[in-house]
């Protein structure tokens, strides 16, 4: 099992909550815009908050979503977003509840 990580906005889980799957691939992109749901690794997830949310001026209601990689139904592909960049974890469908092991507030280090 790889645990994958995924940092969103509280309203946007508990909306995954009542439909079963989870289909926003990062900050204001839906899974069908770009066509997979970014991840990190736990190592990667603080400098992916700093990059996407550092800017984030919302209520303190973002969430971390733990993953567990063999509860997924879509393809994980590890990709770089440039070469020689660190590779990325990226979900290829949508994200079933029932993957996700833990969910926990997110402390940013402002």
């Amino acid at each position: 099992m790889t645990r994958l990580m995924h940092l969103t906005e509280r309203a946007l889980w508990d909306a995954a909550g009542e439909s079963g799957t989870y289909e926003m691939s990062t900050r204001g992109r839906t899974l069908a815009e770009e066509g997979f749901i970014h991840c990190s690794l736990p190592d990667q997830l603080r400098g992916v908050a700093e990059a996407l949310y550092g800017d984030y001026d919302g209520p303190d209601d973002l969430v971390v979503l733990a993953i567990d990689s063999e509860r997924l139904t879509a393809p994980v592909r590890f990709e770089a977003p440039a070469p020689g960049a660190a590779e990325f974890p990226h979900i290829y469908g949508p994200l079933p509840v029932s993957a996700v092991t833990e969910v926990s507030v997110w402390r940013s280090a402002r």
